[in-house]
């Protein structure tokens, strides 16, 4: 399976957005995406893949050489734990940003800090957090929701003149032949996303990876 790795580097910054204003992931990723692996997984592996590039990001960064888990390894892990039945085993079940965190924590000793956000209007609330996530640690961050259940990677955040603040986002939801860049641009799946264009009622929670790319 060919992997896609940084496909966030080359994408332009926002009008009005100098270099200096722009906080992004360090180090290596891949981009996992839906039916990547001939699972065919739409409508409800979401949380699955953006937690395999949060995965990746880990073992790239530890050097260790073991593969990005499967979505059925995330499950047996998951059962494992004794956070989910053994009937999430070959299902369809969901899983979010508390999911992300428990698996992160078990395969790699990782832990992971959970920002709940109570509404997609208040994320502007968080936005020097987010900066001095990616400035002091850099990794990729889990971003999941109520209303907006679509689960997505966050890779970044910067902002502009006027103090317009936007956030890097890679979404797992593309399917179909291998993506590039300027696929997954022209689709959506990679873009600066203003913070007032996510949904402004659902509630938010993002898993931070607290492990530091130094």
């Amino acid at each position: 399976m060919e992997q896609l790795k940084n496909i966030h580097e080359g994408l332009a910054l926002p009008e009005g957005v100098s270099s200096q204003n722009a906080f992004t992931v360090r180090g290596t990723y891949c981009y996992c995406y839906y039916n990547m692996d001939a699972t065919d997984d739409r409508g409800w592996g979401c949380g699955y893949r953006t937690l395999q590039t949060l995965c990746s990001w880990i073992l790239c960064l530890k050097n260790i050489p073991d593969p990005i888990p499967s979505l059925c390894q995330i499950q047996e892990t998951l059962v494992r734990i004794g956070d989910k039945p053994q009937s999430i085993i070959g299902s369809r079940d969901w899983i979010g940003s508390i999911e992300v965190a428990m698996v992160i924590d078990t395969l790699y000793d990782v832990p992971c800090k959970i920002l709940h956000i109570d509404k997609g209007s208040n994320i502007h609330e968080h936005k020097e957090e987010l900066k001095r996530h990616f400035a002091e640690k850099g990794s990729p961050i889990m971003m999941g929701g109520s209303t907006d259940s679509a689960s997505k990677g966050i890779l970044g955040v910067c902002y502009d003149a006027n103090n317009r603040h936007y956030l890097l986002v890679l979404d797992p939801h593309y399917h179909g032949s291998m993506p590039t860049h300027s696929k997954l641009c022209s689709c959506d799946m990679l873009l600066w996303k203003p913070l007032a264009s996510f949904e402004q009622n659902s509630f938010y929670n993002l898993c931070l990876p607290q492990l530091s790319h130094v």
